[in-house]
C-alpha cells in the first residue's frame, strides 16, 4: 500500500518538516541564477530590476526566464531524491508507487488522455472565440521552447507531485494515522502554493477554487491508484501542452507558444467546470480501466501500520 511506505521504523513527522526545509532551500538555490541573470540585465541596461513575479517573466527573453525558471525545480528534484535516500532511508520507488516498479503506461495514458483533452478544448475555444486569440506563432522560438519544455517541464510538475502527492502525503500519514487527513492537507497546500500566481491576482482569490480542486483531484487518484502515476501524467500534460499551445500576458507560464490568449481575464462559473464536471468524468474513466473499488475505505479509512524496515546503503534509490 502507497501510505505505508512511510511507515519506517526511525520515520518521524517532524522529519518531514526538516525535509521540506531542505528541499525549500534547494528550491531558492535554484532560483539565484534567474535572480543573478536579471541583475546583469539591470546592470546593463539601466533598467530597474523587477518587482512584481510578472515583471520577472517578461524581463528577459521568454524562453530564458523559463529555462532559469525550470532550473529551480531541477535541483529541488535532486534535493527530493537526497531526502528521501539518505534522511528517511527510503528508495525513491517507495514514494512514487506501490508497486514493484513505476508503470509507465499509467503515465503515458493519464499524459495522452489530458493532453489531447486539452488540445481539443483549446482549439473549439478559438474557434468559437476567434477574437479573443491571436496566432503567435515563430518558428524558433518556438522550436527553442519546445526543447526546453519537454526536457523541463515534465521536470518541474514531477518535483511539484513528489513534494505533495509523495513525500508530504506520506508524512501527513505518518502523522494522522489515516488517509483523509493526508488528502486534505496537500490538496490545501497545494491550492494555497499558488496564491501568488498571475491569474489569482488578476482574477481574484476565487481561482483557489480551481487549484485547491485540482489537488484533491490529485491526490484521490493517487489513493485510489496507489501510487502517483497517473498524477505525474497528468500534471505533465497539464503544464507541457499548456506551454506549449497558449499563453497570456496573465499566466504563470508566458512563453513563444503558438497561440496568445488576448482577453480581459475573468473568474466565474467556469473556474467550477472541471471540478464538478470534468475531473469527476476523469476519476470515472480512471476507475473503469484500473478497476478501483472500497473508495471509502481508500480515501478516508484509518491506516494499518506495518512497519518497513528501512534500505541499507548498499541499496539502490530506483
Amino acid at each position: 500500500m502507497f501510505l505505508e511506505k512511510g511507515f519506517l521504523p526511525t520515520n518521524k513527522f517532524w522529519m518531514y518538516l526538516v525535509g521540506s526545509f531542505i528541499i525549500i532551500v534547494a528550491s531558492t538555490i535554484g532560483q539565484l541564477p534567474l535572480i543573478i541573470a536579471g541583475l546583469i540585465k539591470s546592470f546593463k541596461t539601466g533598467k530597474p530590476f523587477p518587482k512584481t513575479e510578472t515583471e520577472i517573466m517578461t524581463f528577459l527573453s521568454l524562453n530564458t526566464t523559463l529555462f532559469l525558471l525550470m532550473f529551480s525545480f531541477l535541483i529541488a528534484f535532486i534535493a527530493i531524491i537526497l531526502v528521501v535516500k539518505y534522511f528517511h532511508r527510503q528508495t525513491f520507488l517507495s514514494v512514487t508507487t506501490s508497486r514493484e516498479k513505476v508503470d509507465w503506461k499509467r503515465i503515458f495514458f493519464s499524459f495522452s488522455l489530458w493532453g489531447i483533452f486539452t488540445v481539443g478544448t483549446t482549439l473549439l475555444m478559438i474557434y468559437f472565440s476567434p477574437d479573443n486569440f491571436v496566432y503567435n506563432f515563430k518558428p524558433i522560438p518556438f522550436l527553442i521552447l519546445a526543447i526546453i519544455g519537454i526536457a523541463l517541464i515534465p521536470i518541474q510538475t514531477s518535483t511539484e507531485e513528489y513534494v505533495f502527492r509523495g513525500y508530504l502525503m506520506q508524512g501527513f500519514a505518518v502523522l494522522a494515522k489515516n488517509r483523509w487527513f493526508p488528502l486534505l492537507m496537500t490538496s490545501v497546500i497545494f491550492g494555497t502554493m499558488h496564491i501568488a500566481n498571475p491569474e489569482v491576482q488578476k482574477m481574484g482569490y476565487i481561482v483557489l477554487v480551481y487549484y485547491i480542486g485540482t489537488g484533491f483531484f490529485l491526490g484521490i487518484i493517487t489513493l485510489m491508484d496507489e501510487g502517483m502515476e497517473l498524477a505525474l501524467g497528468f500534471h505533465a500534460a497539464n503544464n507541457l501542452v499548456g506551454a506549449l499551445l497558449i499563453t497570456s500576458d496573465w499566466s504563470a507560464f508566458q512563453t513563444n507558444s503558438i497561440f496568445k490568449d488576448v482577453s480581459e481575464p475573468s473568474a466565474g462559473f467556469e473556474i467550477l467546470v472541471p471540478i464538478f464536471i470534468i475531473f469527476p468524468l476523469l476519476l470515472f474513466i480512471f476507475s473503469k480501466k484500473y478497476n478501483w473499488t472500497n473508495w471509502k475505505e481508500k480515501l478516508s479509512g484509518t491506516i494499518r501500520i506495518e512497519v518497513i524496515e528501512p534500505i541499507q546503503n548498499t541499496e539502490s534509490h530506483e
